[in-house]
């Protein structure tokens, strides 16, 4: 069965596989629903119990999808979404808050969910559709906390994305009770100091500082949007192009520098990168769990097995940081 870690403060033992229903991957927004439901249903057997969704994964279509999903397996499992405040809504955060969370309510079919998390990314000029650290704490916590006060949702928590400044000033408030980090193993700021001039956004080791805050970390991009299975090919279900988060300046550069892991499975650390990127992710105590982009039934199969094999020894991470090391100096 798979691993169990303590989401932060909650209280709840969450699985260290997320059962993630993006597009990035495309199983929950494009696949067919026989192969969803088997995919779902692995993955409940195998001891997943966390389910994550959002509005804009399809334009709704994945959050209609799970909770089809939901209704006929009824997994004791937590159930998270996400909100995006637009632009246009940024005098009234709250209300654009509410409607949002009934909008996601309906389409799964449910009166609550377990886990509501803002989407925007943080900036400390409120461009396009970032949100400022004191817009986070002064308006999106409070109406979160209200609909916590009523039943709605019952924990707060963020994607800790853009400006690394901002989304200190989240961590350190202390109210989100889970962040969406983006780590991997082209970029390991969030949990190592990196060296000058690695070609990577610093996250001055935020996972670690979120867990001494009883933030859980919910890691993201783990593959770096596919770059780590070093194949430049993409599975039609998922986006064609991905930008990277955190990483190289194009998903290109992202898999060249991925391919310099492939000695590692060579040596027999892993029996293909994309089990030696997850693998990377779960060697890191500070984690709470992953999710893993996913086209098809056989690569939920896949992550746990790579999941179940568990963390990536000393040895291995050993490794991974000398060809971490060959990285800088180079242009991002």
């Amino acid at each position: 069965m798979i691993e169990k870690r303590a989401l932060g403060r909650t209280g709840e033992q969450v699985s260290v596989l997320t059962f993630g229903c993006g597009a990035v991957g495309g199983l929950m927004v494009k696949g067919d629903a026989a192969e969803q439901e088997r995919a779902a249903a692995l993955a409940l057997e195998h001891g997943v119990n966390f389910f994550d969704t959002a509005p804009g994964y399809g334009d709704g279509v994945s959050e209609i999808n799970l909770g089809k999903l939901l209704k006929k397996l009824k997994p004791k499992a937590l159930i998270g979404t996400k909100v995006r405040i637009p632009s246009a809504d940024r005098r009234r955060i709250a209300a654009s808050i509410n409607a949002a969370l009934e909008e996601s309510l309906k389409r799964m079919g449910r009166d609550s969910v377990d886990l509501y998390q803002l989407h925007n990314p943080l900036t400390p000029d409120a461009n396009g559709e970032t949100l400022t650290a004191p817009q986070v704490l002064g308006d999106v916590v409070p109406a979160f906390q209200k609909l916590r006060d009523a039943g709605k949702i019952r924990y707060l928590g963020f994607t800790a994305l853009g400006d690394i400044g901002e989304i200190d000033k989240v961590v350190a408030a202390g109210v989100m009770d889970s962040a969406q980090i983006c780590l991997n193993a082209l970029n390991p700021s969030p949990v190592e100091t990196l060296p000058a001039n690695y070609p990577a956004q610093d996250y001055r080791r935020l996972m670690v500082r979120a867990q001494e805050k009883g933030i859980g970390s919910i890691c993201i991009r783990v593959l770096a949007g596919g770059a780590l299975s070093g194949e430049m090919e993409r599975h039609p279900r998922g986006w064609a192009v991905v930008p990277p988060i955190g990483s190289g300046s194009d998903y290109a550069r992202d898999v060249e520098r991925a391919r310099r892991f492939k000695p590692l499975v060579d040596e027999g650390h892993a029996g293909s990168l994309t089990e030696l990127a997850i693998r990377y992710a779960l060697a890191q105590p500070s984690l709470s769990t992953t999710q893993v982009g996913v086209a098809t039934y056989e690569q939920v199969a896949g992550a746990i097995d790579a999941i179940e094999k568990g963390p990536l020894p000393a040895a291995a991470l050993t490794r991974v940081r000398e060809i971490q090391q060959t990285f800088v100096g180079e242009p991002r």
